[in-house]
């Protein structure tokens, strides 16, 4: 069997209005709490549980996309006017990266996380 990852806990102030943010960010549903979580699926094999936490460390989280995707992620952090960057130290020059031949950028989600969306 290969290993896969399926979901993981994601500390947020706001685990709804985070869960919220993430969903319409990244084109995707957030369809309400399950238990004490705000989930949101990501894709067949993961889903990424929102939970309420008061303290907590900024996480980076990194999300491979096509490029189709890759231009509508673009185009919904650029329409909600978030800062981006082409670097994990350079999050807001509000620029792209190409590396690898592809595309990337980096941009904080209101609970500092750091989102990572690459094409290769």
């Amino acid at each position: 069997m290969t290993i896969a990852l399926d979901h993981t806990i994601v500390p947020a102030r706001d685990k709804e209005e985070s869960a919220r943010f993430f969903a319409r960010i990244f084109g995707l549903h957030y369809k309400g709490p399950v238990s004490h979580f705000a989930p949101v699926r990501v894709n067949d094999t993961l889903t990424l549980d929102f939970d309420d936490r008061e303290n907590f460390e900024s996480h980076h989280y990194a999300f491979k996309v096509s490029d189709e995707e890759f231009d509508a992620i673009f185009v919904r952090v650029r329409d909600e006017g978030l800062r981006y960057g082409s670097g994990p130290y350079s999050a807001e020059d509000m620029e792209i990266n190409h590396r690898h031949g592809g595309r990337g950028f980096y941009f904080r989600e209101p609970n500092g996380h750091l989102l990572e969306v690459l094409t290769a």
